[in-house]
Protein backbone atom coordinates (compact mmCIF):
# COMPACT_ATOMS: atom_id res chain seq x y z
CA UNK A 1 0.00 0.00 0.00
CA UNK A 2 2.90 2.36 0.77
CA UNK A 3 4.03 2.48 -2.87
CA UNK A 4 0.50 3.18 -4.15
CA UNK A 5 0.17 6.10 -1.75
CA UNK A 6 3.63 7.31 -2.76
CA UNK A 7 2.69 7.08 -6.46
CA UNK A 8 -0.46 9.14 -5.85
CA UNK A 9 1.59 11.68 -3.88
CA UNK A 10 4.00 12.06 -6.80
CA UNK A 11 1.16 12.32 -9.34
CA UNK A 12 -0.46 15.16 -7.40
CA UNK A 13 2.88 16.90 -6.91
CA UNK A 14 3.30 16.89 -10.70
CA UNK A 15 -0.21 18.24 -11.35
CA UNK A 16 0.21 20.84 -8.59
CA UNK A 17 3.45 22.12 -10.11
CA UNK A 18 1.93 22.09 -13.59
CA UNK A 19 -0.89 24.24 -12.26
CA UNK A 20 1.45 26.66 -10.50
CA UNK A 21 3.71 27.01 -13.55
CA UNK A 22 0.80 27.60 -15.92
CA UNK A 23 -1.24 29.90 -13.64
CA UNK A 24 1.56 32.45 -13.51
CA UNK A 25 1.84 32.36 -17.31
CA UNK A 26 -1.89 33.13 -17.45
CA UNK A 27 -1.39 35.95 -14.91
CA UNK A 28 1.30 37.36 -17.20
CA UNK A 29 -0.94 37.18 -20.28
CA UNK A 30 -3.86 38.69 -18.35
CA UNK A 31 -1.63 41.52 -17.12
CA UNK A 32 -0.38 42.20 -20.65
CA UNK A 33 -3.98 42.15 -21.94
CA UNK A 34 -4.66 45.20 -19.76
CA UNK A 35 -2.40 47.22 -22.08
CA UNK A 36 -4.55 46.43 -25.14
CA UNK A 37 -7.20 48.69 -26.60
CA UNK A 38 -10.91 47.85 -26.30
CA UNK A 39 -12.56 45.53 -27.36
CA UNK A 40 -9.44 43.28 -27.38
CA UNK A 41 -8.75 44.10 -23.71
CA UNK A 42 -12.22 42.99 -22.59
CA UNK A 43 -12.24 39.85 -24.77
CA UNK A 44 -8.80 38.74 -23.60
CA UNK A 45 -9.49 39.58 -19.95
CA UNK A 46 -12.75 37.63 -20.00
CA UNK A 47 -11.11 34.59 -21.62
CA UNK A 48 -8.06 34.63 -19.33
CA UNK A 49 -10.32 34.98 -16.28
CA UNK A 50 -12.21 31.82 -17.26
CA UNK A 51 -8.98 29.92 -17.90
CA UNK A 52 -7.38 31.12 -14.66
CA UNK A 53 -10.40 30.22 -12.52
CA UNK A 54 -10.74 26.73 -14.03
CA UNK A 55 -7.03 25.99 -13.66
CA UNK A 56 -6.80 27.36 -10.13
CA UNK A 57 -9.85 25.63 -8.67
CA UNK A 58 -10.05 22.64 -10.98
CA UNK A 59 -6.42 21.50 -10.91
CA UNK A 60 -4.04 23.55 -8.78
CA UNK A 61 -5.91 23.78 -5.48
CA UNK A 62 -7.14 20.16 -5.50
CA UNK A 63 -3.63 18.98 -6.34
CA UNK A 64 -2.12 21.04 -3.49
CA UNK A 65 -4.59 19.54 -1.02
CA UNK A 66 -4.13 15.97 -2.28
CA UNK A 67 -0.33 16.38 -2.26
CA UNK A 68 -0.55 17.32 1.40
CA UNK A 69 -2.94 14.50 2.28
CA UNK A 70 -0.86 11.81 0.55
CA UNK A 71 2.40 13.30 1.90
CA UNK A 72 1.15 13.12 5.48
CA UNK A 73 -0.17 9.61 4.82
CA UNK A 74 3.25 8.52 3.52
CA UNK A 75 4.95 9.98 6.59
CA UNK A 76 2.49 8.13 8.80
CA UNK A 77 2.98 4.69 7.24
CA UNK A 78 6.55 4.97 5.97
CA UNK A 79 9.04 2.49 7.35
CA UNK A 80 11.86 4.69 5.97
CA UNK A 81 11.13 7.93 7.79
CA UNK A 82 11.16 7.00 11.48
CA UNK A 83 13.09 8.62 13.06
CA UNK A 84 12.87 11.66 10.81
CA UNK A 85 16.22 12.30 9.17
CA UNK A 86 17.84 15.71 8.69
CA UNK A 87 17.24 15.84 4.92
CA UNK A 88 13.51 15.36 5.47
CA UNK A 89 13.30 18.31 7.87
CA UNK A 90 15.01 20.49 5.27
CA UNK A 91 12.69 19.16 2.55
CA UNK A 92 9.67 19.95 4.74
CA UNK A 93 10.97 23.51 5.17
CA UNK A 94 11.12 23.87 1.37
CA UNK A 95 7.62 22.35 1.13
CA UNK A 96 6.39 24.94 3.65
CA UNK A 97 7.92 27.64 1.41
CA UNK A 98 6.14 26.04 -1.54
CA UNK A 99 2.77 26.28 0.21
CA UNK A 100 3.57 29.91 1.13
CA UNK A 101 4.29 30.49 -2.58
CA UNK A 102 0.97 28.82 -3.43
CA UNK A 103 -0.85 31.23 -1.10
CA UNK A 104 0.86 34.21 -2.75
CA UNK A 105 -0.45 32.91 -6.07
CA UNK A 106 -3.92 32.77 -4.55
CA UNK A 107 -3.57 36.43 -3.54
CA UNK A 108 -2.53 37.34 -7.10
CA UNK A 109 -5.51 35.29 -8.36
CA UNK A 110 -7.90 37.18 -6.06
CA UNK A 111 -6.46 40.54 -7.07
CA UNK A 112 -6.62 39.85 -10.82
CA UNK A 113 -10.17 38.53 -10.57
CA UNK A 114 -11.03 41.84 -8.85
CA UNK A 115 -9.34 43.83 -11.62
CA UNK A 116 -6.30 44.71 -9.50
CA UNK A 117 -2.98 44.23 -11.29
CA UNK A 118 -0.22 44.93 -8.77
CA UNK A 119 2.65 43.37 -10.71
CA UNK A 120 4.15 43.94 -14.12
CA UNK A 121 4.48 41.03 -16.51
CA UNK A 122 8.24 41.05 -15.89
CA UNK A 123 7.77 40.87 -12.11
CA UNK A 124 5.43 37.92 -12.62
CA UNK A 125 8.01 36.22 -14.87
CA UNK A 126 10.51 36.47 -12.04
CA UNK A 127 7.95 35.24 -9.50
CA UNK A 128 7.17 32.28 -11.78
CA UNK A 129 10.73 31.01 -11.30
CA UNK A 130 10.34 30.68 -7.54
CA UNK A 131 8.44 27.43 -8.09
CA UNK A 132 11.25 26.17 -10.33
CA UNK A 133 13.86 26.90 -7.67
CA UNK A 134 11.79 25.18 -4.97
CA UNK A 135 11.16 22.20 -7.25
CA UNK A 136 14.89 21.73 -7.84
CA UNK A 137 15.69 22.02 -4.14
CA UNK A 138 13.01 19.52 -3.14
CA UNK A 139 13.83 16.97 -5.85
CA UNK A 140 17.54 17.14 -5.05
CA UNK A 141 16.87 16.61 -1.36
CA UNK A 142 14.53 13.67 -2.00
CA UNK A 143 16.81 11.90 -4.45
CA UNK A 144 20.29 12.63 -3.05
CA UNK A 145 19.36 12.80 0.65
CA UNK A 146 22.36 12.50 3.00
CA UNK A 147 24.81 12.11 0.12
CA UNK A 148 24.34 15.76 -0.78
CA UNK A 149 26.96 18.27 0.22
CA UNK A 150 25.03 21.14 1.77
CA UNK A 151 27.64 23.66 0.68
CA UNK A 152 27.59 22.50 -2.95
CA UNK A 153 23.81 22.19 -2.84
CA UNK A 154 23.43 25.82 -1.77
CA UNK A 155 26.05 26.99 -4.26
CA UNK A 156 24.31 25.05 -7.05
CA UNK A 157 20.93 26.49 -6.13
CA UNK A 158 22.33 30.03 -6.05
CA UNK A 159 24.07 29.55 -9.40
CA UNK A 160 20.88 28.16 -10.93
CA UNK A 161 18.91 31.11 -9.54
CA UNK A 162 21.44 33.50 -11.06
CA UNK A 163 21.13 31.77 -14.43
CA UNK A 164 17.34 32.01 -14.30
CA UNK A 165 17.44 35.72 -13.47
CA UNK A 166 19.95 36.30 -16.29
CA UNK A 167 17.70 34.44 -18.71
CA UNK A 168 14.74 36.63 -17.70
CA UNK A 169 16.80 39.79 -18.27
CA UNK A 170 17.96 38.55 -21.68
CA UNK A 171 14.37 37.68 -22.62
CA UNK A 172 13.27 41.17 -21.60
CA UNK A 173 15.96 42.75 -23.78
CA UNK A 174 14.95 40.58 -26.75
CA UNK A 175 11.29 41.56 -26.30
CA UNK A 176 12.17 45.25 -26.17
CA UNK A 177 14.05 44.98 -29.48
CA UNK A 178 10.96 43.53 -31.16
Amino acid sequence: MYFYIKALHIIFIVTWFAGMFYIVRLFIYNTEAQEKEEPAKRILTDQFSIMIKRLWFGITWPSAVLTLIFGVWIAWISPFVHPIQQWLWIKLAFVALLYAYHFTLHKIYSDEMSGIFRFTSNQLRIWNEVATILLIAIVMLVTVKENMSWVWGIIGLLLFTGLLMSAIKIYKLIRKKK
